[in-house]
């Protein structure tokens, strides 16, 4: 199992990377990789039932993305909010950094921003003099590589039919394929976790061991964890889902209500004690989402099949296809 960033690396045809959703939420292509067998098939996600095996329980992130990037009434700064912690104290990343240190002033829609500390990944801590209305004032941080700015059609499609819980900078876009007509056909239950900007980085350095790993908040109500031990298969749809059940497991202890943050880095070798099928999107090279699904399905597999659907045309990331690992 390697260890090193370099060994999850690819080659994408800048074509491939899905700029818009397709024009159904279901339309997408489903690559479904058989991890033990070594083989692959080329589906449509319309097919994903037919892959549920009596006893499964598919389980999605509920999580809803907030307008979360907003500008100063003079145009020169961008902020993107990435938690808050009260009505008026945001965690955020500022364009440009050098422009806003502890102590300066900016305003947004009116209303006062004061930074109040400088975090060692250079994000900022900055308080309001009153809750921003995101609703008037944020637009929807799509992706950075769509290379483009939000369009109406994104504030319907950049959120699963089931976005309950409000506080992501990304959408689970494995869930993004979901209907509310395939939702009813599926045993489901739900967790919570808020994506944040690591969800794009790719790791920067040699070594995995090294990899300061991003933190987020999640959520696994008691319901959802008992529809969990009750269940004879777990199928997590997507790697948001899958960090929160990997990380609320204990090795020999049925899954209980939990909440909190995680930092939990999965990569090879990695022994799976919730997760029994994942379904999820194509996922950038060398980023930590792309070692998740190699540690479930084994590095060269995983490599091959990503050339496979290379070859084949999938479309890849947040609006592309999809693959189905069981």
């Amino acid at each position: 199992m390697s260890q090193f960033a370099a060994d999850y690396d690819y080659v994408l045809p800048e074509e491939l990377i899905a700029v818009r959703p397709p024009e159904k939420r279901e339309a997408a292509r489903m690559l479904v990789l058989h991890r033990e067998e070594g083989r692959w098939e080329h589906r449509r996600f319309t097919d994903f039932p037919e892959y549920l095996q009596p006893g499964d329980l598919t389980v999605l992130n509920n999580t809803r993305v907030i307008r979360a990037r907003v500008h100063s009434d003079d145009g020169r700064k961008e902020l993107l909010l990435l938690e808050q912690f009260s009505p008026t104290r945001w965690r955020s990343l500022v364009k440009p950094g050098r422009k806003l240190k502890v102590g300066n002033h900016f305003v947004v829609g009116g209303i006062q921003g004061t930074v109040l500390e400088v975090f060692a990944d250079g994000d900022r801590l900055l308080e309001f003099e009153r809750p921003l209305d995101l609703e008037r004032l944020g637009q929807l941080p799509i992706p950075p590589y769509l290379g483009r700015v939000p369009e109406e059609a994104d504030a319907e499609r950049y959120q699963t039919v089931y976005a309950r819980e409000e506080g992501s900078v990304a959408a689970p876009t494995a869930g993004l394929h979901f209907t509310a007509g395939m939702l009813e056909r599926v045993p489901h239950a739900f967790v919570t976790l808020h994506v944040g900007t690591g969800t794009f980085r790719s790791v920067l350095v040699d070594r995995l061991d090294e990899h300061p790993m991003h933190s987020e908040r999640y959520t696994l109500p008691e319901s959802t964890a008992l529809a969990i031990e009750a269940a004879k298969r777990v199928v997590s749809i997507g790697t948001t889902t899958a960090r929160v059940l990997e990380s609320c497991a204990a090795a020999g202890r049925p899954l209980s209500a939990a909440a909190g943050r995680t930092e939990l880095f999965i990569r090879p070798p990695y022994d799976f004690r919730v997760v029994g099928a994942l379904l999820t999107n194509f996922h950038l090279p060398k980023s930590t989402l792309l070692m998740l699904v190699s540690a479930l399905a084994g590095r060269e597999l995983m490599l091959e099949a990503y050339a496979e659907a290379i070859k084949e045309k999938y479309r890849f990331y947040s609006y592309g296809d999809c693959m189905l690992i069981i």
